[in-house]
């Protein structure tokens, strides 16, 4: 294709993109299949792989691309992002009216719901999204531009004769999303949110826009913070104008003449609020007629015009009747309340979390005590006090043993949980699988979640060595594979051992020996007959482990099942020892950090440079580093070298260094 026409499709692709995005994330209306949008996506990417000076600022290619490596740089909002002022009684409601109708007999209010997540602002100059920054304290935020530009719901570019429009929005996490994310936190051994305001709020302030992207994050617009003359006098007429130009808007709103219809929205929205798919803290009342706004004014901490009524968290109380104990992907044993069941926030609840051993001995819980519950966010059960302890009841303790394979069970030192380290526990399987598949550790393309399920379900894989004895048969059983995927597959784990011994050493999932700590350990013991045997002092002796890190490999590899796990992968032709050699040691006792982006070399290659010549990478920068290598956009990192006195190079140097 020529440059001409390239120009002319790409500008056709992006228009039809940006429609069936709004059609598909802002309307809930698709008019085609996912399939579709990535055919017509992927068609945009290669015309600008082909032609770069094609890409534009809003593509839809561009959702995810920079980097916010200097998190954050300080925005001074123009307008400020004022808070509310709080009621919690209809009586606060009728003081604010009565307030009001001190200056206006007649005011109309638009009531709308008060998304729980976090507040931004979104700036556009001639229809393009040009910023995007957090509320911070109302006069100074964060400019998450780059973050912001990964949900789909946000436009790019505007279709507007406006030179200048900001818009003030929430973002927020659906609740069948934060659900997800709670469960893939749980299986990848992390602590997971508590609630989707503070997922949408972690997810929002990522250094990389890639994993906000992958966090699902939704926006609804309400505000008009400035603009270039629009002639719109009314908040109502300008939710209206919003939505007009491909904004998501606040789902729903309604005006009221008076009071009462004003606190019959809100106790409709309050009983319908456990229904909607994204998390609410309340309602809002806002004066509609702008004039009026400007007249009542402000006070030093909250606009006069508006009013924010919370609703109060729904209690219950109701019988704890037994506790069970289940055993997580990562092998944390989670106790669950198992409740004399209770309607509460729109459904019956008859199991609740109780967290940790901690949390139990906080709450003085005990079977058969009365205890009053609620739905933490409205989503999640959860007991917040005992009311009255059973009689003859004895305070309850976790067991010492794994309920789910009953081998020993452990509480480090800097942790509230309590958890199984065996291997071979059958609670744990999934997860320890898909991490021993994983492009880090032994790198087995093919094996992704989905198959392991179906492998794990078959009873094909009880354990991680049963991956080498999967068979062509066993392969094409199930439902989707034919002798061309079997094959594919096999191959990855032939060609599997022959891995470095260090992904080895990481694909173990060891607790907190991440892929560094993998390396480190290869490099001091060679071998797996080595590292088996070591005891405490010489792994401790490592530079960069400490003793939880040490005492958590030496608890592996105590353990019977993780020997008898080693030994059948060994049988089966895995690699057990390092083949790495350090013959030119010119960067040893060397420490390097890297920051920003390399012209040429990607940061695990240059990881990889640095290793093969005796030295060792670190994450962050201290007294005790040699050398920054900075590439663009160089963030934080570079300014800490400045002020340590610390040495920076650039590739260029990095190379002269490595002739």
């Amino acid at each position: 294709m020529d440059f001409l026409s390239a120009e002319k499709r790409a500008a056709e692709l992006r228009d039809i993109l940006n429609y069936h995005s709004r059609k598909y994330y802002v309307e809930d209306n698709p008019e085609i299949d996912d399939y579709e949008y990535d055919m017509l996506q992927r068609e945009l990417v290669s015309i600008e792989k082909e032609y770069p000076q094609l890409i534009t600022a809003d593509s839809p290619t561009q959702r995810v691309g920079g980097s916010a490596d200097g998190l954050f740089e300080p925005v001074v909002h123009a307008v400020p992002l004022e808070s509310l002022q709080d009621a919690f009684s209809y009586d606060e409601v009728r003081a604010f009216d009565a307030r009001v109708s001190e200056l206006f007999a007649d005011t109309v209010y638009v009531v709308e719901p008060k998304i729980d997540g976090l507040s931004v602002a979104l700036e556009y100059e001639n229809g393009l999204l040009v910023r995007a920054s957090t509320r911070g304290d109302g006069n100074v935020g964060e400019d998450v531009t780059a973050n912001i530009r990964t949900i789909r719901s946000v436009p790019l570019r505007i279709d507007t004769h406006l030179e200048m429009l900001e818009v003030r929005g929430e973002v927020y996490m659906p609740k069948a999303v934060f659900a997800k994310l709670v469960e893939k936190q749980e299986l990848n051994g992390e602590k997971p949110f508590k609630n989707p305001r503070n997922a949408a709020a972690g997810s929002l302030r990522q250094k990389n826009p890639a994993i906000t992207a992958e966090r699902e994050l939704d926006i609804f617009v309400f505000n008009i913070q400035r603009s270039s003359e629009t002639g719109i006098t009314e908040h109502a007429a300008s939710i209206d104008f919003l939505a007009s130009l491909g904004f998501k808007t606040v789902p729903f709103y309604n005006t009221f003449s008076d009071i009462d219809g004003v606190i019959g929205e809100l106790e409709r929205i309050g009983s319908e609020r456990s229904g909607l798919s994204f998390d609410i803290d309340g309602a809002v009342i806002k004066v509609n007629s702008f004039s009026r706004r400007e007249a009542l004014g402000s006070t030093s901490k909250f606009p006069k015009w508006a009013l924010a009524y919370k609703y109060p968290p729904e209690e219950k109380q109701t019988v704890l009747r037994d506790v069970e104990v289940n055993v997580g992907r990562t092998g944390v044993l989670t106790p669950t309340a198992v409740l004399e069941p209770v309607f509460i926030a729109g459904s019956t609840v008859s199991r609740a979390t109780l967290h940790n051993q901690d949390f139990i001995n906080q709450k003085g819980i005990r079977i058969g005590d009365t205890v009053t519950i609620r739905k933490a966010g409205d989503i999640i059960p959860e007991v917040i006090r005992v009311e009255a302890h059973a009689e003859n009841s004895e305070p309850y303790t976790l067991p010492q043993a794994c309920p789910s394979c009953g081998a020993r069970v452990v509480r480090e030192a800097d942790e509230a949980a309590v958890r199984c380290v065996n291997p071979e526990c059958p609670s744990q399987l999934l997860r320890i699988l898909i991490h021993f598949c994983s492009r880090d550790a032994m790198d087995i393309e093919g094996l992704g979640e989905a198959v392991l399920e179906k492998l794990v379900n078959e009873g094909f894989i009880t354990k991680p060595s049963d991956i080498y004895k999967l068979t062509a048969e066993q392969i094409m059983s199930m439902e989707g594979f034919k002798e061309k995927s079997s094959s594919n597959i096999l191959a990855a784990v032939e060609k599997s051992k022959e891995n470095d011994f260090s992904r080895l050493i990481f694909a173990l999932g060891i607790r907190h020996v991440g892929q560094k700590a993998g390396k480190l350990l290869a490099d001091r013991f060679i071998d797996m007959d080595s590292l088996v045997n070591a005891d405490f002092e010489s792994v401790k002796g490592i530079d960069g482990f400490g003793e939880i890190m040490a005492q958590s490999v030496v608890d592996y590899f105590s353990l019977e099942q993780s020997r008898a796990e080693i030994d059948e992968l060994r049988a089966l032709g895995v690699n057990m020892k390092t083949d790495k050699v350090i013959v030119d040691k010119r960067f040893e006792g060397k420490t390097f950090v890297l920051t920003g982006t390399l012209p040429t070399y990607t940061r695990a290659q240059a990881s990889e440079i640095i290793e093969s010549f005796g030295g060792k990478t670190a994450s962050s920068v201290s007294k005790k580093t040699d050398y920054v290598l900075a590439g663009e956009e160089a963030g934080s990192k570079l300014v800490k070298a400045q002020s340590l006195g610390v040495s920076i190079i650039s590739e260029e140097e990095f190379r002269e260094m490595i002739l």
